[in-house]
């Protein structure tokens, strides 16, 4: 059994999010204060995250990415990974983290089975880092893409944001410095997700944009992909560094996508974009069996819509932000 939405999109990428704390306060993502956080009880545990692992696995899908807010918050993460790869032991699985906590954590998320990391590192100047992030912690994540490195994680993918008047100048420190390490940088098009509601469209710095930038480095070549991949990747002719850019402004892969995901309150949603959640928790701790949720979740992704509409009059910000909703 496979899932397919009305446009006959399969669905087999499942994006988790654990937790909505976070120890950063990045503008585009959360406000400077006054967040309130859920409440611990109204969070999915680990065996109910499994559990949901396990269904989606009967369903098909092949691809799971940890998220948060910060995930590493989350105690002994580790042993969620653990218990996910013991349902799926070829699962493609990811988690998308800071970096802070990375020093004391790569080690055991390795042996747990994690292979994949993202890394958010929107800027290489500290004080660029600290004015988007409002945290000073900036040599912090530099010493966790080390620690990621020293476990065994290859290649370390970093998330960069890339917002008009702030990201131009670091296109290609970050090019140079991809070009030295092997790491991926991949930038990530300013999106309407902000607790404050400043979005506009000509602070969207564009993938065109981007790859200008990139280019000054050296000249790019397409790198071919999956059509869902949400990053579209290049590589430098020289065979020195990759990068990408998820354009999902300017160039949205919604005709492609293949995911659906699952908040830390046991939400689902059917795109980041949505303004409908369906409650799959109420049917975990309401006792229902399996199948029956199977075939909620075929039901919810029917309900799944074409695209996203940013820049059209009928779009809407969903409610939530990126850190409750899961990046």
């Amino acid at each position: 059994m496979a899932l397919f939405d009305r446009y006959g999109r399969a669905h087999d990428d499942l994006r988790i999010s654990v937790t909505d704390r976070c120890n950063f306060r990045c503008f585009y993502c959360m406000p400077e204060e006054g967040m309130t956080w859920l409440p611990h009880d109204e969070v999915l545990n680990y065996e109910e995250i499994t559990r949901v692992v396990r269904i989606t696995t009967e369903l098909g899908f092949t691809s799971y990415h940890l998220t948060g807010g910060e995930p590493l918050l989350r105690k002994d993460l580790h042993h969620l990974v653990e218990q996910m790869v013991a349902v799926q032991p070829g699962m493609d699985l990811a988690l998308t983290t800071n970096g802070v906590f990375l020093p004391k954590m790569a080690k055991d998320l390795y042996a747990a089975g994690l292979r994949r990391v993202n890394i958010s590192l929107d800027s290489m100047n500290a004080g660029k880092f600290l004015f988007m992030t409002r945290r000073d912690v900036f040599g912090q994540v530099m010493e966790g893409i080390e620690a990621a490195a020293a476990a065994g994680f290859s290649p370390i993918k970093i998330n960069a944001v890339a917002v008009k008047g702030l990201s131009e100048e670091e296109l290609p420190r970050f090019a140079r410095w991809s070009r030295e390490t092997g790491h991926v940088v991949r930038f990530i098009e300013y999106m309407p997700l902000d607790a404050d509601r400043t979005w506009a469209h000509e602070k969207v710095l564009t993938a065109e944009e981007i790859l200008e930038g990139l280019s000054v480095e050296g000249e790019l070549e397409l790198v071919s992909g999956h059509p869902s991949d949400p990053a579209t990747r290049y590589r430098y002719k020289d065979g020195k560094g990759e990068v990408g850019v998820i354009a999902s402004v300017t160039r949205p892969f919604c005709q492609d996508c293949n995911r659906i995901r699952l908040t830390a309150d046991g939400m689902v949603r059917t795109c980041l974009f949505s303004t409908t959640e369906h409650d799959v928790k109420k049917l975990l701790r309401g006792g229902a069996p399996d199948d029956e949720i199977k075939t909620w979740l075929a039901e919810v992704v029917l309900t799944k819509t074409p695209g996203h509409l940013i820049g059209q009059e009928e779009f809407v910000q969903p409610e939530r932000t990126m850190s409750a909703i899961g990046g």
